[in-house]
This record gives C-alpha cells, sequence and structure tokens, in this order.
C-alpha cells in the first residue's frame, strides 16, 4: 500500500492487545485502548483504515461500538473485524448483520489475523480509490459539484458547532460562451483546465477547498476565514487566473480571460443551512458581472438571518 495504515484494536485484556500489536506493527501503524467508551473517544478526533474489536467487555460491548459508528457519517464505512472468544455461529451472523465485515475467533492465529487484515485494508483501499474518483470532475481533475457539496456540508456543522467563520467564493468565467464561440469548444475545455490549476495552486492552506462548480464556474470553501481574509484569497485567485494571460479577443471586458467572484462569509456559523452560503455567493457573483466583471463582491450574512 502506498501509505501505512491506521489499525485499532480495541480488547480488555491487555494480553491479547499486545500479540495483536506485535502481530502488525510492522506493516502498520497500530494504536491500543481497552474499552468500547475509549475507542469511540478515540475516533472522534483521530482516523483509523481499520477497527480490530473485541465483542465482551465491560462497559459498552462491541456490538454497541459497532452500532454507534455505523450511526455517525464520519465512521460508518469504517470496516470493522470483530474478534472473540465466542464460537457461535448466532454471535458471529449477529456480527456481521451489524456490519462488521469479518469475524475471528479467539485464540487466533498471527498468520489469519495478519491475512484478513490485508484484505480488508485492500477492500479499503480500492472502495477509497472508487469513491475518490466518483468525487473528481471528468474534464478538469478538481473535486467535482458532488464533493464540494459534502466538504460545505462538513466544513458549516463544524463552523456551526465551533463558531467560527466560514467563507464560500463562486467564480465564473467571464464571457465564456463568446470564448467558446471565438475559439472552439477544444479550446474553451483548455482553458478550464488551466484555470482550475491555477485556482488549486493558489491555495496554500490544507483546509482551502476548490472545486468545478458546474460549467464555467469554480466554487471554494474556506473554514475559519473572515470576510476580510476571504476578499484577500478572492484577489489572489482572480490575480492567478489573470496571470495566465489567456487571449480572449471576444471578451467584452478585457483582452484576456477573467473571472468574477462572489463571496459569502458567516462569522460565527449562525446561518441556517449551508446551500444559504452558495446562494449568497451567487448573488455577490451577480454583482460582481452586474458591476462590470472581474471584480469581486463580498456578502456578510447576518446571524439567525434565515432563522
Amino acid at each position: 500500500m502506498l501509505k501505512r495504515a491506521k489499525v485499532l484494536i480495541v480488547d480488555d485484556d491487555p494480553l491479547n492487545r499486545l500479540v495483536l500489536e506485535k502481530t502488525l506493527q510492522q506493516d502498520y501503524d497500530v494504536f491500543c485502548v481497552e474499552s468500547g467508551e475509549k475507542a469511540l473517544t478515540f475516533l472522534k478526533t483521530q482516523t483509523v483504515d481499520l477497527l480490530i474489536l473485541d465483542i465482551v467487555m465491560p462497559g459498552i460491548d462491541g456490538y454497541e461500538v459497532l452500532t454507534k459508528l455505523k450511526e455517525s457519517a464520519t465512521t460508518s464505512m469504517l470496516p470493522v473485524i470483530f474478534i472473540s472468544a465466542n464460537t457461535s455461529h448466532d454471535d458471529e451472523a449477529k456480527g456481521l448483520e451489524l456490519g462488521a465485515m469479518d469475524y475471528i475467533t479467539k485464540p487466533f492465529s498471527a498468520a489469519i489475523v495478519r491475512a484478513r487484515v490485508r484484505n480488508q485494508l485492500l477492500i479499503k483501499q480500492k472502495n477509497d480509490l472508487l469513491e475518490m474518483l466518483a468525487s473528481i470532475d471528468g474534464l478538469t481533475e478538481i473535486p467535482n459539484r458532488r464533493y464540494l457539496d459534502e466538504n460545505l456540508a462538513r466544513e458549516w456543522r463544524r463552523c456551526r458547532r465551533d463558531q467560527t467563520p466560514l467563507s464560500v467564493l463562486l467564480m465564473d468565467v467571464d464571457h465564456f460562451k463568446r470564448y467558446n464561440d471565438c475559439y472552439g469548444h477544444r479550446a474553451g475545455d483548455d482553458c478550464l483546465k488551466q484555470i482550475a490549476h491555477a485556482l488549486v495552486g493558489s491555495c496554500e492552506r490544507g483546509s482551502d477547498f476548490v472545486a468545478r462548480y458546474g460549467g464555467e464556474e469554480f466554487a471554494a470553501v474556506l473554514p475559519n476565514t473572515s470576510a476580510k481574509e476571504a476578499i484577500s484569497f478572492a484577489n489572489k485567485l482572480r490575480n492567478a487566473v489573470n496571470d495566465l494571460n489567456i487571449p480572449h479577443k471576444a471578451s467584452l471586458n478585457a483582452d484576456h480571460v477573467t473571472i468574477s467572484i462572489g463571496i459569502a462569509t458567516t462569522e460565527n456559523g449562525q446561518v441556517y443551512a449551508e446551500q444559504t452560503l452558495l446562494e449568497e455567493a451567487d448573488l455577490g457573483l451577480y454583482q460582481a458581472k452586474d458591476a462590470g466583471r472581474d471584480q469581486i463582491v463580498s456578502r456578510m450574512i447576518a446571524v439567525n438571518e434565515h432563522e
């Protein structure tokens, strides 16, 4: 695998934890906790690729841990291998019905554990690749609208919880239809690819996110970013596209390709829905185009404005 996978072992028996850790630590980054409660707490702040979960433990048992994981969007797809001294087919069936990917009985063979962990991680790697491909725009090879919506929903929930600012940018290539009519659709596709590369290349923070919104529109999601900071970032994106200096003799506002940008910001997360940010950014974009294009218009969303 390209990166070392992370495996979390949850077992109240210290000897089992030690044996499993030594079995897997050569190939994976292994973490161990001794209870279901600690596993759930660990997974609130850490991400892992696979969970090896004992069933019979004091407090929350393995079945309940798995049920809680399936209820959370962030952990619902986490592959789980149950490991238990219970050899009953009913216990195994219950675990698989709850969503476990595999079931290993104690005492276990180190070779069997390694093989089953490897198989589940390979399946996860393939699923992750398919998920990534489904989230990438085929033309520009940057995230698509589907991934944008998922990212925005996630960041909106975070800003609501932490009371931090969140900004959204909508960008439109000015007079792009005229560009296609003048230079042809193949040149138009190449133009969009160059712009996408310039926009993504302008992101310095790992949390900044740029996607193709559709057609000649792009969008950016900027967590923990104030209106002032968003305007500064928008100017950086606008300049990056201007610096491409792609000729556009059919444009009505410049001799090269430009973009207009609308910004929407909520300073403390108190906005009715994440779609409100997109709607406000779209209004800003309309105003930027109405003002002559190659412009930036920022809109602040008031607290509870839409509630």
